[in-house]
């Protein structure tokens, strides 16, 4: 977690000089908001099935590009377009692994396991749409914000780890996951400080992934907070 801490420590002393800056200049009439964002969230699985379970610290890292278009006069009122990337980890008692013809095989692990680690990541390319209402102007630089959307994320790249007996187990690029994620987000707050959600509306695994007899129908939820520069 250290680099996700030096990253916002960067980002917002980068904001108040920004600040300061844009306090000496002329008033621009025709100002636009929170064109670049970072998010840092705890990530939760959604819809799971028995005995499916969490455990450890499930990280995010989301950061891109947000086109802010104002909607009316005043400019409080937008619409966002963007890019981004968003990095995932889900710490849980699923274990991946592979059976003999090379399909992949799902299963929990219980209480008599040993084993120190078993996690999946995700790395997305994201397309953030927004609808963005705040209370800012053309001099104010702190503000109350709503911004509810919606979020289409392709993979890119992904792993599963597993670290304990008999053996540590660790796979790359798993072709079961849904190559393609969608949901809605939601951040608010003022200022530097701002509440995110993010609720998946599909499911992380394809039909492919088989957990006794029944499809893994487990979907992606995200808590945290979202900053935003100029």
């Amino acid at each position: 977690m250290k680099y996700i801490f030096k990253i916002l420590i960067v980002l917002l002393s980068f904001q108040c000089a920004f600040s300061q800056e844009s306090t000496i200049k002329e008033i621009d009439s025709l100002y636009k908001e929170d064109q670049f964002y970072l998010g840092v969230t705890y990530n939760l699985l959604g819809q799971k099935p028995d005995k499916l379970s969490q455990n450890g610290f499930s990280t995010g890292l989301h950061f891109g590009f947000i086109n802010d278009m104002p909607l009316n006069e005043n400019r409080n009122v937008a619409l966002g377009v963007g890019l981004g990337v968003s990095i995932n980890s889900f710490n849980q008692n699923l274990l991946i692994d592979k059976d003999n013809p090379g399909a992949f095989t799902y299963s929990l692990l219980d209480g008599n396991s040993t084993y120190s680690k078993n996690k999946f990541y995700r790395n997305l390319i994201e397309l953030p749409i927004e609808f963005r209402w705040r209370t800012s102007t053309p001099t104010e630089y702190k503000f109350w914000r709503i911004y509810t959307g919606f979020k289409l994320g392709y993979i890119i790249t992904s792993d599963s780890k597993f670290k304990g007996q008999p053996e540590s187990i660790k796979y790359h690029n798993i072709n079961d996951f849904n190559k393609l994620q969608y949901g809605l987000t939601l951040s608010a707050g003022y200022n530097t400080w701002n509440l995110y959600l993010y609720y998946g509306l599909n499911p992380i695994f394809s039909k492919d992934a088989v957990l006794n007899g029944n499809a893994i129908d487990i979907n992606a939820i995200k808590v945290g907070l979202m900053f935003y520069v100029l």
